[in-house]
């Protein structure tokens, strides 16, 4: 899977235990960080595709990218793989 976007990532210059928090305050934080992300979209596809249980990834938090992976599953709609 192609990584390139990740140089692009708002996150890049940021600690990377500040995208593994510890609380809800914490992922809070993570998440204000991403929503000025260019690369989001690819960044939150790398992080279902590869089935990565902790962190936020592409604004998202473990709970919300089950719910994500559950939904395609339901739906019977297949993980994107063009994260370019």
């Amino acid at each position: 899977m192609n990584t390139t976007w990740m140089k692009q990532s708002s996150c890049a210059n940021s600690p990377a235990d500040t995208f593994f928090p510890s609380d809800g305050m914490g992922v809070i934080v993570a998440k204000d960080i991403c929503n000025s992300c260019p690369v989001t979209e690819p960044c939150l596809e790398y992080a279902l595709h590869n089935r990565i249980d902790h962190g936020v990834w592409g604004g998202c938090s473990e709970r919300q990218r089950r719910r994500i992976l559950k939904a395609r599953r339901v739906s019977h709609q297949p993980l994107s793989v063009s994260a370019a």
